[in-house]
């Protein structure tokens, strides 16, 4: 069996794709390009109308290599599939299997059914009331530098723009015994750097299905793990981030000093319409903490511009809290509406018009804070864990990287052997637009 992985959207999605990767190999199957896959496993993302758009622009390009061979089909998975469900049957002839969140453990084995029925179609569309462990598979020795755990799936919060809840369900999050056993294995298999993901991770341990560790606590034991030399985690959610969380990033020195920390917007009028449950002075407040904690931490931030009933005052406000805090970057959208969120139902809603030149101004300034951050970068000694190469000029071969704070930082080495998931200090010697660019001075290691 051919297979080829197409991924859209979050790290989750990234992460649930890995592990379908490794799954599938488990099974005998062999990773191909799409000209000579026989199936194909589409992991989509609904967080937006466009991305969405973008999956039925894409299983419309796949249904051509079914044409040719009727063997072929695709599996489609992720939040587009739990919300489509099986209606993709109705458009799609080649869709023959559809996949929720919580479904994702037992698609290797509906995958090896489809192949041998080509009559058959599934669905695996229920969600669990607890959260869906998969079986660890390793078939490969080694794993890459940087690793991906999940420590919950679903969402409690319902924020009335996000679709999230529906698409992956109630909060639930896994047992801490399973995290740490997952993060000392990728360990011992060669992962230097762990993200730990979660639609909310500061609610993680407080669902039904806690076992008594706080988020706090699941960090300290996995800082502690042997190898681990950095630990990030995403997503934040502001009102649920307790102040020993706030107090481990300068505790922990394998704590990376980066957090995203979606602000949405400046607005308080706007946040309470949300359902956001956070005022901007809370957001500061955190801000304040998070600084004295650890002085140097990047911060990074969401945004979405022209959400109903939003006015340039509003807006106006969310442009005053991006130059307060100064973000590094931030991901920013156009509200759009999804289906049965709350918002749908809003009325004023803001014209197209007025969205797109409120995201052209919130980027332009963004442009210069992120200016501003990488300037001030200039003449430090970093560490970056190299990740990939690049193009090679008259002074070696230049590779590619980020920071503990999370900055893509180009550097230029004689060295040309294996250095993926190597470290190396790095003296910055230039700002680019959206990168650092310096020179080796120690390592790698």
């Amino acid at each position: 069996m051919r297979f080829h992985i197409i991924t859209h959207g979050c790290q989750m999605n990234v992460c649930d794709s890995d592990w379908l990767h490794r799954a599938l190999v488990d099974l005998g199957g062999e990773p191909a390009d799409e000209e000579s896959a026989e199936v194909f496993v589409v992991n989509t993302c609904s967080v937006r109308e466009k991305p969405e758009q973008k999956v039925y622009s894409l299983l419309g390009r796949l249904q051509g290599y079914w044409q040719r061979n009727p063997n072929v089909f695709v599996a489609v998975g992720g939040c587009v599939a739990q919300q489509v469900g099986t209606r993709f049957w109705k458009r799609f002839p080649h869709v023959r299997l559809v996949f929720g969140t919580d479904g994702i453990a037992m698609v290797p084995q509906a995958v090896d059914r489809l192949r041998s029925d080509p009559q058959l179609r599934l669905s695996l569309l229920d969600f669990e009331e607890h959260y869906p462990e998969r079986e660890q598979l390793w078939p490969e020795a080694e794993v890459p530098a940087q690793a991906f755990v999940n420590i919950m799936q679903g969402c409690d919060n319902y924020c009335a723009y996000c679709i999230v809840p529906y698409t992956r369900g109630r909060q639930k999050s896994r047992s801490s015994a399973a995290v740490l056993q997952e993060c000392r294995e990728l360990a011992r298999r060669g992962a230097r750097e762990i993200t730990l993901l979660g639609q909310n991770v500061n609610s993680y341990g407080q669902d039904a299905n806690g076992d008594g560790t706080s988020f706090a606590a699941l960090l300290e034991q996995v800082c502690a793990i042997p190898g681990i030399e950095q630990v990030r985690f995403t997503t934040s959610h502001p009102k649920d981030i307790a102040p020993e969380v706030i107090a481990a990033f300068g505790r922990l020195p394998e704590l990376s000093p980066h957090l995203h920390l979606p602000l949405q917007s400046g607005s308080d009028r706007i946040l309470k319409a949300m359902r956001r449950r956070y005022t901007r002075q809370r957001y500061l407040d955190i801000v304040t903490g998070l600084r004295q904690a650890r002085p140097e931490i990047t911060l990074t931030t969401d945004l979405i511009v022209g959400f109903p009933g939003e006015t340039e005052a509003d807006f106006e406000q969310t442009l005053e809290m991006m130059r307060e805090v100064g973000f590094a970057s931030s991901f920013s959208f156009k509200y759009s509406d999804r289906p049965g969120v709350a918002a749908e139902q809003m009325e004023d809603k803001v014209p197209e018009e007025i969205k797109s030149h409120r995201l052209q101004r919130l980027q332009s300034l963004q442009e210069e804070l992120t200016g501003e951050a990488l300037q001030a970068e200039v003449g430090r000694h970093v560490t970056v864990l190299l990740r990939e190469p690049g193009r090679q000029d008259g002074g070696g071969v230049i590779w590619r990287g980020r920071d503990p704070g999370g900055r893509v930082v180009n550097c230029r080495t004689e060295l040309d052997s294996a250095l993926i998931g190597s470290y190396v200090g790095v003296r910055v010697t230039e700002a680019k637009k959206h990168s650092l660019f310096g020179e080796v001075e120690t390592g790698p290691w």
